[in-house]
Formats: C-alpha cells, sequence, structure tokens
C-alpha cells in the first residue's frame, strides 16, 4: 500500500530534477533481493512430506520423532530465514505466512521432543489431552490466516485450506484414537505439499527466466 503523503514539499521535491552529482551516482543497490519463497517452498515441502509419512504409518508409532531431523534443520529454519528474508525486501504478507508456518512447525518438533523426554512433567494419562490442544490451538491460528489471506492467489489459499483438514483430521484421530483419521490426515499432508509443490515449480522457472505458472484468481479482490 503506499504511503499517504503528510507533507505538501513532498510532491515538489519528487517532481523536481535531480542535482547533476545524483543524476550521475547509479541507484543503491539492496543488501537483499530476490524471491524469498525460492527458500521457504522447499522448506515446507520437505517438512509436509515428512509428516505426512510418518502419520500413514511409515515408520512404527513409537518412531513419531522419525520426521524431527527434517522438520527442525530444514523445514522451521528455513522457514525463519524465508521470513527474514521476505520482511526485508517488503514482502508483508509472504513474512506473515511463513513465519506462521516456522513457528508451527518448530513448536511441532518442541512439542514431540518434551512428550517424549517429559520435559513439561505432563503425565502419560494426559498426553493425547496434550496433543490435542496443541492441534486445536494451531487449527484456529490456521482458520484465522486462511481467512486474512484470501487476497492472495487461489494456490496459497488452497494450500491453506488443506493444512486447516489436515489440522482437523489429526485432531479428530488424536481425539478418538482413530489410525484411519491420522491416515487420511497424513494423505492431505501430502496433498498439500504437491500443491506447494506446483507453486515451488512456478517460482523456480521464473528464477531460472522461465515463465510463471497459473495460480488461480484471489477469492477476494
Amino acid at each position: 500500500m503506499a504511503a499517504v503523503e503528510t507533507n505538501p514539499g513532498d510532491a515538489y521535491q519528487r517532481d523536481a530534477a535531480p542535482p547533476p552529482e545524483a543524476a550521475a551516482s547509479p541507484a543503491p543497490v539492496g543488501l537483499l533481493a530476490g524471491d524469498p519463497m525460492s527458500l521457504g517452498l522447499p522448506s515446507f515441502i520437505v517438512g509436509s512430506v515428512a509428516l505426512g509419512l510418518v502419520l500413514l504409518g511409515m515408520v512404527p508409532a513409537a518412531a513419531v520423532g522419525a520426521s524431527l531431523p527434517i522438520i527442525l534443520s530444514a523445514t522451521a529454519a528455513g522457514l525463519f530465514i524465508a521470513t527474514i528474508w521476505a520482511a526485508a525486501v517488503g514482502q508483508s504478507a509472504v513474512a506473515c505466512v511463513f513465519g506462521v508456518f516456522a513457528g508451527f512447525w518448530l513448536s511441532y518438533a518442541v512439542l514431540v521432543l518434551g512428550l517424549t523426554h517429559n520435559w513439561f512433567g505432563v503425565p502419560a494419562a494426559n498426553v493425547a489431552s496434550t496433543q490435542e490442544l496443541f492441534l486445536t490451538a494451531w487449527l484456529v491460528a490456521m482458520v484465522l490466516l486462511t481467512l486474512v489471506t484470501l487476497r492472495l492467489p487461489l494456490a496459497f489459499t488452497g494450500v491453506l485450506v488443506l493444512v486447516d483438514l489436515a489440522l482437523l483430521l489429526v485432531l479428530l484421530g488424536t481425539a478418538s484414537n482413530s489410525s484411519g483419521l491420522l491416515k487420511v490426515g497424513g494423505v492431505v499432508a501430502l496433498v498439500f505439499a504437491a500443491l506447494g509443490a506446483y507453486i515451488f515449480a512456478g517460482t523456480a522457472a521464473q528464477a531460472t527466466g522461465g515463465g510463471a505458472v497459473p495460480l488461480g484468481r484471489p477469492v477476494l479482490h
């Protein structure tokens, strides 16, 4: 959004010819440039695939922490870097989305590590309700994020809606101890990872001199 002019003299200064020495000087180059989605999207994709495979039962239930090396060192770290990058180049909406997802992935890793190592003093009988609390809080946050980003292209909204659905399925599966719902949640996670890969394909194509892929019209204009 363009800044509102508060000084009437600003318009005159902007339209006036620059002094000769200013005209001869090259425009300053920012310290950061480029597209932060080129890092944020693959970071998001790899963590989503890992979580989806865990929910589908690729590893035993006792090995729930199998995805944490990827989620901690690649997904959460990559998304935090992409968040800072997006904020530095003025992409506030991208920074918001990446920052929220970075927080989700990091808190998921802390939850799993904390429960498996008894960091938080949660009795075994309350582990399921602790997971339900985590999933409910993040479902509320992700639904809110979905609603406030409806002016983004439709592909981004699709990813967020699928994330909402996956969280709901995993929450219901945890509350009812249903492995079937958890596996459906894993399938949905792989689907939103695939949609993220489609968006990343367009980002990578543009970065290497190609054209953009269609992302759909925003829900709100």
